[in-house]
């Protein structure tokens, strides 16, 4: 099984000129955690979390409304390849310590796949489980 076989085609993204508050807007709208930052072409730049707002927008009291995504974005993201082994989004995943990946083809975002996604398929619930204990392995070493 590979990973165009599982990933969400349906895309929600936001542009790199787009304003923190509306990307919120959108996070909140479709009850999502991450937003690709895409430009026109449809090239991903970044991709922008609730975590990213909170922690370089609101936090450091900078106005949502005048802060552009470019401005608090994560760029360095990790990809997976729509025709890779779902093992390897997995291993990608574990390693990064990060619950969703972007699938590109050719160069172009076309998907998103989550650790949810993999936890969905017969015989992965095992792998997903000790991926997911790999990116909280930070979380029980503060308590």
């Amino acid at each position: 099984m590979v990973v165009r076989d599982i990933m969400s085609g349906k895309l929600i993204t936001i542009s790199p000129e787009e304003n923190t508050a509306f990307a919120a807007r959108l996070l909140y709208r479709y009850n999502i955690g991450a937003l690709p930052v895409c430009t026109g072409d449809g090239r991903l730049r970044g991709m922008v979390t609730d975590r990213d707002i909170v922690l370089r927008c609101i936090a450091p009291g900078e106005e949502p409304e005048d802060t552009r995504v470019s401005h608090i974005m994560t760029r360095k993201v990790f990809t997976v390849g729509a025709s890779d082994p779902i093992e390897k989004a997995a291993d990608i995943m574990a390693k990064e310590k990060i619950r969703r990946l972007p699938v590109e083809e050719k160069g172009q975002l076309i998907g998103m796949v989550s650790l949810g996604d993999i936890s969905r398929i017969k015989g992965c619930a095992t792998e997903a489980g000790e991926t997911l204990g790999e990116i909280s392995e930070n979380i029980r070493k503060l308590y």
